[in-house]
């Protein structure tokens, strides 16, 4: 069954439609809410919200238009709002003390021999936890261009703003980032 398909379906009221959904970006969703939240069970939540409205709402989706923006906004407006509700803007402290860790260890990592590994994990922590200090506007783009590779234009989509205003927040980030390791530019798993 094709994407469109699956929406087509599930528009009939067929859930059947929504598993394959569930298959194709679970887990997509579920790296970009924690590296927004900073909070495995709290990007769990926001990524089953989504999928909840995505199955109330369907008939919203334009089909003239690529699922994944229209789905990813959901999951990344979740994921503030869950961080808004529980008043988690992160500090210095506890940074590592959430499931951001844990999601990491999700990640794909491919190092040719220890030093290598040991240098990348260094770099992943420190990139951690620079994010935990930005805010979670910031952090948000930051996902979705370095971690989920969108372009300004889907970015845009995702967060309700205007290219200009996507620019501007990524520069922000970029530059807080840099002032927070230095002048290394760390390189964005």
């Amino acid at each position: 069954m094709t994407e469109a398909e699956a929406i087509e379906r599930l528009r009939r009221g067929d859930v059947d439609g929504l598993r394959l959904l569930v298959e194709k970006y679970e887990l997509k969703a579920t790296r970009a809410a924690v590296l927004v939240t900073r909070d495995l069970g709290l990007a769990q939540e926001a990524v089953q919200e989504a999928f909840v409205r995505v199955y109330e709402r369907i008939e919203q989706f334009d089909a003239n238009r690529p699922f994944e923006p229209w789905f990813m906004r959901i999951v990344v407006n979740n994921a503030l709002k869950a961080m808004r509700r529980r008043g988690r803007e992160l500090s210095m402290n506890g940074v590592e003390s959430d499931g951001a860790g844990a999601m990491a260890d999700m990640m794909p990592r491919v190092a040719p021999d220890v030093e290598e590994q040991l240098s990348r994990a260094e770099l992943r922590q420190r990139v951690r936890w620079a994010l935990a200090l930005l805010t979670p506007k910031q952090r948000a783009a930051v996902v979705l261009r370095y971690y989920l590779g969108m372009s300004g234009a889907e970015m845009a989509t995702v967060l309700g703003i205007t290219e200009g205003a996507v620019k501007w927040r990524l520069a922000a980030a970029r530059e807080r980032l840099r002032t927070l390791l230095g002048n290394e530019r760390p390189e964005v798993e």
